[in-house]
């Protein structure tokens, strides 16, 4: 399938229900052992939103993901989806572009925004992000911002929906948990936790999309 022909399929498919917490749950890692992560929120969770872009390269559909530099936070050194917080009067999808633009150097005029996937609450950091899918015309060039950005990965459509695309393995959560964690790997990282979930989603509907094609 080519790009404009999944875009086309994907702006109607957004329009109607999403599997949400089915597909999210699939992928939540589990503790490993007696050192558990507790997580108390006294506030209501915080708006946010992530990008899923869709680019064309060399006759195949990709998406930047970002590694996050090494850092005192919940999400030390993990790979994400470009996104952010929201600001003041924004919606989803004006927090989902300047995220994208401030992190990767993607502007908000080459992008077409198709829909969005179910919100997800992210409890290390009590977010509840939407994730947003917008396409690019032809592959961007990615101006990565060097405090918010260690890396740039482009994740393939392709791959994402191989029926081996997710694994399994123990990993450390914020350097002392351990973690049994499904996940995808993409370019030699590990895409575990909230992105993984969120893409699992993304996958489920690309699934149900090629299944009728």
């Amino acid at each position: 399938m080519n790009l404009l022909e999944l875009v086309e399929k994907l702006q109607e498919r957004l329009k109607h229900e999403l599997p949400g917490a089915k597909a999210h749950e699939l992928l939540r890692a589990t503790p490993v052992g007696t050192v558990l992560p507790k997580f108390e929120h006294k506030m209501p969770p915080k708006p946010g939103s992530v990008l899923i872009l869709l680019y064309p390269e060399s006759n195949e559909i990709y998406f930047p993901l970002i590694k996050r530099p090494d850092y005192l936070g919940a999400h030390s050194g993990q790979v994400s989806l470009p996104g952010g917080k929201a600001e003041a009067g924004e919606t989803v999808f004006d927090t989902a572009l300047r995220e994208a633009q401030e992190e990767i150097g993607i502007h908000p005029q080459h992008v077409k925004v198709l829909g969005t996937l179910s919100d997800f609450f992210v409890v290390p950091s009590n977010f509840l992000v939407t994730p947003v899918i917008g396409v690019a015309e032809g592959k961007p060039e990615w101006i990565p911002d060097q405090h918010e950005v260690a890396r740039v990965l482009h994740g393939s459509i392709e791959y994402i929906v191989q029926n081996d695309a997710i694994r399994t393995k123990e990993i450390m959560a914020a350097g002392r948990y351990k973690m049994l964690a499904p996940h995808f790997e993409i370019e030699g990282e590990v895409v575990w936790g909230a992105t993984a979930m969120m893409l699992n989603e993304f996958r489920w509907v690309l699934a149900e999309i090629n299944q009728k094609k």
